[in-house]
């Protein structure tokens, strides 16, 4: 692995302006550093904002580019290219940051354990200290269960279908703060099997930890909430089940979820309202930011319209066939998520329909480069009613999932009449609300994998006559086969080059 040196302070209490940078290199006495509890807040602290990096920006918008739902735009710069265009290598520097990132991260969270156990031991803590501790040990193991599926998801095969057991298909599991120069103490890549079990691992120990906390100070999970709580681990436990195939665990968590009546979708100009207000009653979990903050929160906006060209170019426009999977009079996600505009091409003007889901919150609002910045939204209520129907079809319970599917449509749609549906029909028209709800969130790669789908991206765009030949032309020509190779993205060279255990264990394809 990597060498990463960690700061735990003031310089990792805030995101660096690096869009894939979770953490601020700095040099750190980690024998003396961390004494007692309020140097455990701060790097609790520091734990939430590189959680908040790891929720926006690029981490969540890469995905969204390389899929099938958006077109790049002759003159964008060749921005995001090499993902978007079906480039994929092991150089890929979005893969490479992403990874680097996410372990650098783990990094910092098992050198925060290690200090809290030995602080811990050591029995000087007061009984109030000693809680605020055991929350924070709790919400650190919940953040690296987080980190760990985030790999799973970006960088391993579909753990629903290849054998679990198989070394070299997993990631370097490292749960010690032992940082090391000498390469063959390095980890290999584990099985996808022991990623699953570390996974569950830290979501459980991490879930009890909270549930204890919030027992003992009749704390209740509200919407909105800034910090981690039962709720968001139930919902993320949710996600996990699904993508690795537990049907029955998946859907009996989401109902665990939804049943939380302080949780309700939003609805109407709410809704619509909710992503320019980073606020709604359907928000699980909100990471903290304020005004003084908004240099470091990472753009979902600009993987769309870089803020420079706003409101006269966009990089990536939404395909014509995205747009109309909706029914652009009665769904309010259509005036949620797209906005009409005149845009400019070779001096030429074209209208067409922008990606402004993400149009920024006025509160944290900075510079006019920082204009277009919302906080991470990572998990919503609308997630869970989608995980409860797909896990349900899947688990042959029909009844609860179009019950899901149901209740979703009727929150979104204006005028929405619902007809039981069944077998590949009813499984259709959920992956299709996936498809509608969730675009730019950072779903399509782990959906379109994990349901052994290929796609070829579509130029038409018949109401805009002229702009069919304005798309990145090697952009349009991507298709994707059914499990293709590059639904997993290719463990960094530099990491290959760097760790002897892991050099022949490349994904397949690259």
């Amino acid at each position: 692995m990597k060498k990463y040196l960690i700061a735990l302070f003031a310089a990792c209490s805030m995101l660096s302006s690096c869009d894939m940078e979770l953490t601020q290199p700095g040099v750190l006495d980690d024998v003396t550093a961390v004494q007692g509890a309020a140097e455990l807040l701060e790097c609790r602290n520091g734990l939430y904002s590189s959680l908040r990096g790891l929720t926006s920006g690029s981490y969540v918008t890469s995905v969204e580019l390389q899929m099938d739902q958006f077109n790049g735009v002759t003159g964008n710069g060749t921005r995001g290219a090499q993902i978007a265009n079906g480039q994929l290598t092991s150089s890929l520097s979005i893969a490479g940051d992403a990874f680097g990132g996410c372990y650098g991260l783990i990094a910092n969270i098992n050198y925060m354990l290690q200090r809290a156990d030995a602080i811990i031991a050591g029995g000087s803590l007061t009984a109030n200290d000693l809680a605020n501790v055991n929350l924070y040990v709790g919400e650190a193991k919940v953040i690296r269960g987080y980190v760990y599926f985030y790999l799973l998801d970006h960088f391993c095969q579909n753990p629903a279908t290849v054998d679990r057991n198989t070394e070299g298909l997993g990631m370097p599991l490292v749960v010690n703060y032992n940082p090391s120069g000498v390469p063959s103490t390095y980890p290999g890549r584990s099985t996808v099997q022991a990623l699953i079990d570390q996974i569950d691992s830290d979501l459980t120990e991490g879930y009890k930890a909270l549930e204890e906390y919030e027992k003992a100070n009749s704390k209740v999970c509200n919407p909105n909430a800034s910090y981690l709580n039962t709720y968001t681990v139930k919902a993320l436990q949710a996600r996990v089940a699904l993508v690795i195939g537990d049907y029955a665990n998946a859907a009996k968590l989401a109902k665990e979820v939804i049943a939380n009546t302080k949780y309700k979708l939003t609805t109407g100009n709410d809704y619509v309202n909710m992503w320019k207000t980073d606020e709604g009653d359907e928000l699980i979990f909100v990471p903290f930011v304020d005004a003084s903050e908004y240099d470091y929160v990472n753009s979902f906006n600009d993987a769309w319209n870089y803020y420079q060209y706003m409101p006269t170019f966009s990089d990536y426009l939404p395909s014509y066939k995205t747009l109309m999977q909706y029914d652009v009079d009665n769904d309010i996600r259509f005036d949620a998520f797209f906005k009409y505009a005149q845009v400019t091409i070779s001096s030429n003007k074209f209208e067409v329909m922008q990606f402004m889901k993400f149009p920024g919150n006025s509160e944290i609002r900075g510079t006019a480069s920082n204009r277009y910045r919302n906080k991470p939204k990572p998990f919503r209520l609308s997630e869970q009613y989608l995980i409860l129907a797909e896990a349900s079809a899947l688990n042959g319970n029909a009844t609860d999932a179009n019950e899901a599917l149901k209740t979703l449509r009727e929150a979104r749609i204006n005028n929405y009449q619902h007809t039981a549906l069944a077998g590949q029909n009813l499984l259709d028209d959920i992956r299709l609300e996936r498809s509608r709800e969730l675009i730019g969130e950072g779903f399509r790669m782990s959906d379109l994998r994990r349901y052994g789908v290929g796609f070829t991206r579509d130029g038409e765009y018949p109401v805009t006559p002229g702009m069919e030949s304005n798309w990145v032309v090697a952009g349009l020509a991507v298709t994707y086969s059914p499990n293709d190779t590059r639904y997993v993205w290719p463990i960094p060279a530099d990491e290959i080059d760097i760790n002897p255990q892991i050099a022949k264990q490349q994904n397949p394809g690259y």
